[in-house]
C-alpha cells in the first residue's frame, strides 16, 4: 500500500508538474505576446507622431539657434567696442608722440635759420605791417602834395633836402 501510495503520489506530482510547466509556459507565451503588441503600438503610435514630434524638436533647435546667435552677436558687439577703444587710444598715443617731434622739429628749424641769419616768421610779419603803414602815409602825402605848389629849390637847399632823405630812409 505505501508503494501504491507512492506511485499515485508521484503520479500526481508529474501531472501537477506537467500542468504547472503547460501553466508556466502559457504564461510566458502570453506576456511575450503582450510584450510584442506592447512595441508595436509604440512603433505605431511613434509613427503617427513622429512628424509631430519632429516639428517639435526643430521649433526647440530653431529657438536655440537664435539665442546663441544672439550671444554670439553681443559678444562680437562687446570685443569691436574693446578693439576701437584700444584703437583710439593707441591713435591718441601716436598723435602725442607726433605733436612732440613736430615741436621739436619746427624748434630746432628755427634755431638754424636763425643761426643762418634768415629772419623769423613774426619778423617778416613785423615788416609787412610796417610797410604796409608807411605805404598809407604815403599816398596820404601824394594826395596831399599835388594841391600845394612844389617851390623851386636853391642850390643851398640841396644838402638839407638830402639830410632828411637820408633821415627818411635810417627811420624806415
Amino acid at each position: 500500500m505505501v508503494k501504491k501510495l507512492k506511485q499515485m503520489a508521484d503520479k500526481q506530482a508529474t501531472s501537477s508538474k506537467r500542468l504547472f510547466d503547460s501553466a508556466l509556459a502559457g504564461q510566458v507565451k502570453d506576456s511575450a505576446q503582450q510584450i510584442w503588441l506592447a512595441g508595436m503600438g509604440a512603433f505605431a503610435r511613434a509613427q503617427a507622431e513622429g512628424t509631430k514630434v519632429f516639428e517639435a524638436l526643430v521649433k526647440e533647435g530653431t529657438s536655440l539657434q537664435k539665442k546663441t546667435q544672439s550671444a554670439a552677436e553681443e559678444k562680437i558687439s562687446e570685443v569691436t567696442g574693446k578693439m576701437s577703444s584700444m584703437a583710439g587710444d593707441v591713435q591718441a598715443r601716436a598723435g602725442q608722440h607726433w605733436d612732440k617731434l613736430e615741436g621739436i622739429f619746427e624748434e630746432r628749424t628755427a634755431k638754424a635759420l636763425k643761426k643762418l641769419g634768415v629772419p623769423a616768421a613774426k619778423d617778416v610779419d613785423a615788416l609787412v605791417a610796417r610797410i604796409d603803414a608807411l605805404s598809407a602815409k604815403v599816398a596820404k602825402l601824394s594826395k596831399a602834395a599835388p594841391a600845394k605848389a612844389a617851390p623851386v629849390k636853391s642850390a643851398a637847399d640841396k644838402p638839407a633836402a638830402k639830410r632828411a632823405a637820408t633821415a627818411r630812409k635810417s627811420a624806415a
